[in-house]
């Protein structure tokens, strides 16, 4: 049976192609610059549209969509423009999928950059003890994220934390897989001081959403998961509502 140091030199050597272009490119000072540039005006968008056209949603969505686009730029913000809007014209699962992602995101991705910047950031810890208290922490985060608002609800701690259990670990394990798997990859060896640790780690979170989504749309299709209210409902619940 192959070893897991020999598992590991393995992986690492069938992506050593994508290293060889992704480190430098993450690398270079303007790059990072400009995509900094991007997420804040990003942002910035975000929040235009959330106190002009979407007041009416929920704090928590509010947060939740600063953080996905904060993480991922404008493609947190196409994903929000796209399935978190009241004005959205009609909801489906794709949409559907999309927020539940979100959602998961937003928490999973904090415990994320967390864990990263405790672990390897300040600590300096070997790559397996990165990874252990990585995925810790973003089981935390995305699990509180879940437990939280269900028991402001009314829902038992132990019911909450079961109902957590069962819709969420599906999508944080696959999210954080590769998630953390790509920031180890490209990254590993790298200190807070080096650019590549943070934009290594910005790139690591879109991965991981992107292969989040389409579990959770399956989670979603098969009512294991809601996949949070349809914004749309909202627009049309409001006193002024044409």
């Amino acid at each position: 049976m192959q070893s897991s140091e020999g598992l590991i030199t393995t992986i690492e050597r069938f992506f050593e192609p994508a290293r060889e272009v992704l480190v430098p490119f993450l690398s270079d000072p303007l790059v990072a610059g400009v995509w900094g540039l991007i997420v804040l005006v990003s942002v910035g968008v975000l929040w235009w549209d959330l106190r002009t056209n979407n007041q009416v949603l929920g704090s928590m969505m509010k947060g939740v969509w600063t953080l996905c686009v904060f993480y991922s730029g404008p493609f947190g913000l196409a994903i929000y423009w796209y399935s978190g809007r009241t004005q959205i014209p009609n909801d489906s699962v794709w949409r559907r999928g999309f927020r539940s992602t979100s959602h998961c995101y937003s928490g999973c991705g904090a415990g994320e950059v967390v864990g990263i910047t405790l672990a390897q950031g300040i600590l300096a810890l070997t790559v397996g003890w990165v990874a252990a208290v990585t995925f810790g922490f973003a089981y935390l985060f995305g699990y509180a994220l879940t437990i939280g608002p269900l028991m402001q609800d009314g829902v038992g701690f132990k019911e909450a934390t079961w109902d957590a259990l069962l819709s969420e670990t599906p999508s944080i394990t696959v999210m954080e897989v590769f998630a953390i798997g790509t920031e180890l990859l490209l990254a590993s060896q790298t200190h807070m001081g080096e650019i590549l640790f943070w934009t290594a780690l910005a790139f690591s979170l879109s991965i991981g959403f992107l292969v989040a989504w389409p579990v959770n749309v399956l989670l979603v299709k098969y009512g294991v998961k809601e996949g949070m209210s349809n914004p749309a409902e909202m627009r049309d619940n409001t006193p002024n509502a044409a």
